[in-house]
């Protein structure tokens, strides 16, 4: 596991070797160091050299020790290793994302990755951050342009930045959230854009955070549809296509008229994950109305 103890300590030694403290040539702590600094058995002391060896940033030198290696890649900053993994993510979603494989596209040791964050989960936390400032709130007010209109704006920019990063959904939690400057500073501006309205200030939060609780909940299905077309190679038209004749056998026996009707009627073929946003969106906003 990432969080296991040896990797933890070989991530600590890999970040200062890509800070420069440790230059190429220095002296890595050998086994019993670790094992009295960190207070680990020599197995995990052990596993902790291998793990640096098997990364290229040290090598044993015979009468010496453990040294950092003479070649070890120049470091990126946390905005560069933030970017990549947003782009990996894009592609490929986040089973995709690993610290290896972001290692590996940055030209990185994988221990060096540990330098930038403290885990894949603080790497997630700045990945959605990093989406969250690159779409900062549009530039609307409510004294000018009506809350309702606000509303329904930072909806759609949401809903905008889930379909282009439809990883994005399944990084954001209303029950357990990370602590993301740039997606509290949506959240802020929601609620300011309630200001004044019949909503009282804590029923401002709930609607602020339910509007964004819709937008997620609805877009947590493109990531699903992302990841189904790219396990089985089909789009959701041509699978949809695939499974007409099942879905005709079940529907023959008449005990379905109404969804027979739709699904063999002409509206069937427009139904879309942007209709059913787009129409709960506009309930929503049509039940907050009276209090906007």
């Amino acid at each position: 596991m990432e969080d296991a103890p040896y990797r933890r300590i070989a991530a600590a030694i890999a970040a200062r070797i890509a800070s420069g403290e440790l230059p190429p040539g220095a002296r890595i702590p050998s086994t019993r160091q670790l094992m009295a600094e960190h207070g680990i058995a020599m197995a995990t002391a052990t596993k902790v050299l291998t793990t640096l060896r098997e990364e290229g940033l040290v090598e044993a030198v015979r009468g010496v020790g453990t040294v950092v290696g003479r070649s070890t890649p120049a470091p990126a900053d946390r905005a560069l290793v933030v970017a990549t993994a947003v782009t990996i993510a894009d592609a490929e979603g986040l089973p995709g994302l690993s610290m290896r494989r972001l290692a590996g596209q940055l030209g990185l040791p994988t221990m060096a990755i540990y330098r930038y964050v403290a885990d894949r989960e603080d790497l997630i936390l700045h990945m959605m951050d990093k989406v969250m400032g690159d779409n900062p709130p549009p530039p609307l007010t409510p004294q000018r342009d009506g809350r309702r209109a606000c509303v329904e704006a930072i909806a759609r920019l949401q809903w905008t930045m889930y379909r282009r990063h439809t990883w994005l959904a399944q990084a954001v939690s209303f029950t357990r959230p990370l602590p993301a400057p740039n997606a509290m500073a949506h959240t802020e501006w929601t609620i300011r854009a309630l200001a004044g309205s019949a909503l009282p200030p804590p029923a401002r939060f709930t609607a602020a955070v339910t509007i964004a609780n819709y937008v997620r909940g609805t877009a947590v299905n493109l990531a699903e549809e992302a990841q189904a077309e790219q396990d089985s190679g089909l789009t959701e038209r041509e699978w949809m296509q695939a499974q007409q004749e099942r879905i005709s056998a079940v529907l023959a026996d008449g005990r379905h008229p109404l969804m027979t009707a739709f699904i063999t009627g002409p509206e069937a073929a427009h139904f879309s994950l942007d209709g059913l946003f787009e129409f709960g969106l506009q309930r929503l906003l049509d039940g907050l109305a009276p209090l906007l």
